[in-house]
C-alpha cells in the first residue's frame, strides 16, 4: 500500500515539474512598470507621443527630420536639438515626444524649464552646493530644457547654463532645447554673448536647429482676423487708430452697425437701434375692483344655466 502511495506522489511531482510556467505575464509587466517609474522621474508637464502629434496642423516640419532622434542613437551619439519658433507651434510637444521615445528605448529623461534650471542652480551656487544641484541635470541620459528666453533670466544665467551644457557635451549626453527667440538673440537673453555662443557651439556640434512656423495651435479655433498679431506688426493697430475720435470729439463718430462676439463665427447681433426702430407706448388701464359676492353670484348663475345645479 505504501509503495502505491509513493509511486503516485512521485508521478504528481513529475507532472508538476514538467508543467510550463507562465513567464510571459511577468516579462510583459516589468517593462511597463519601468516606463511608469521613468515617467514619474521625467516630470513631464503632459505626455505627448510622436504618433499623437498633429502633423496636419504643423506642416512646416518634415517628420523624417526627426527619424534619427527617435532611436537609440539619440543617446549613444549624444545628439543635440533646438526647436525654435513662435508660441503654440508644437516645440514643447515634440521635445516631450522625443524624450518619451527615449524612455521607451530604455533610457531615463528629465524635463525642466530654463527658468527653473537657472533659478535652481543660481540658488545652489550662492549656498555652496552647486556640485550637488548639477548632478540631476548633467547625469540624466536625456535632458529637455524648455522655454529658453520666455522669461527674463537672472544675470548669471549663462554661467550656470554653460556648466550643464559643457558637462553633458563632454559626456556625450543629448540635450533638447525649445525657444521662441532667434539663436542670434541668445547672447542678450543670457546676458553674455560669449558664453551664449559657447553654449550653442557645444549643443549643435552633434545636433541641429529645427525652425517651426505657422499659427498657434492653441488659438486655432479663432477666426484668422481674431488671432494674436505677430510681435512688432503694428499695421493693423495703426489702421484701427485712424478711425477713432480725437480729444474732445467723443460721441461724434457713429457707432458700428453690428456687434460681433470675439472668437465666435455664429450669428451677428444687431444693435438695439436696428432691432427696435420705433418705440410705441401703450397705456393699459388697471383692472376694476369687483366684490367677491358679485363674482360668486355670477358663478352660480352660470352653473345653473349650464345644468350643473337645479333650483
Amino acid at each position: 500500500m505504501s509503495e502505491i502511495v509513493v509511486e503516485g506522489y512521485l508521478k504528481v511531482v513529475k507532472e508538476a515539474l514538467s508543467f510550463p510556467l507562465r513567464a510571459p505575464f511577468r516579462s510583459a509587466s516589468v517593462p511597463q512598470t519601468r516606463i511608469q517609474r521613468a515617467l514619474r522621474r521625467a516630470r513631464f508637464p503632459f505626455l505627448k507621443t510622436i504618433e499623437e502629434f498633429n502633423w496636419t496642423f504643423q506642416t512646416s516640419i518634415d517628420p523624417k527630420l526627426l527619424g534619427s532622434y527617435l532611436g537609440p542613437e539619440l543617446v549613444s551619439e549624444g545628439r543635440g536639438l533646438i526647436f525654435s519658433g513662435p508660441t503654440g507651434t508644437g516645440k514643447t510637444s515634440l521635445s516631450i515626444a522625443i524624450a518619451y521615445r527615449a524612455i521607451q528605448n530604455g533610457f531615463d529623461a528629465l524635463f525642466t524649464t530654463a527658468n527653473e534650471l537657472i533659478h535652481d542652480l543660481s540658488v545652489a551656487s550662492r549656498d555652496g552646493r552647486l556640485a550637488e544641484a548639477l548632478h540631476p541635470y548633467t547625469h540624466t541620459p536625456v535632458l529637455v530644457i524648455d522655454e529658453v528666453g520666455y522669461l527674463v533670466h537672472p544675470p548669471d544665467a549663462a554661467n550656470v547654463l554653460f556648466q550643464v551644457v559643457n558637462e553633458r557635451y563632454l559626456k556625450h549626453r543629448p540635450m533638447i532645447f525649445t525657444t521662441n527667440k532667434p539663436i542670434e538673440a541668445w547672447g542678450q537673453v543670457l546676458h553674455d554673448p560669449d558664453l551664449a555662443e559657447a553654449i550653442l557651439d557645444r549643443a549643435l556640434e552633434r545636433g541641429r536647429i529645427i525652425q517651426l512656423r505657422g499659427a498657434s495651435f492653441r488659438t486655432r479655433h479663432l477666426p484668422r482676423e481674431s488671432a494674436p498679431l505677430p510681435k512688432g506688426d503694428r499695421t493693423p493697430l495703426e489702421g484701427t487708430l485712424q478711425g477713432r475720435p480725437g480729444p474732445g470729439e467723443r460721441g461724434k463718430q457713429p457707432p458700428p452697425d453690428r456687434a460681433i462676439i470675439s472668437g465666435k463665427t455664429g450669428q451677428e447681433y444687431l444693435e438695439p437701434a436696428e432691432r427696435f426702430a420705433t418705440v410705441i407706448r401703450i397705456w393699459i388701464p388697471p383692472a376694476p375692483r369687483i366684490p367677491w359676492s358679485a363674482v360668486l353670484r355670477y358663478s352660480l348663475k352660470a352653473s345653473i344655466s349650464q345644468g350643473r345645479f337645479s333650483r
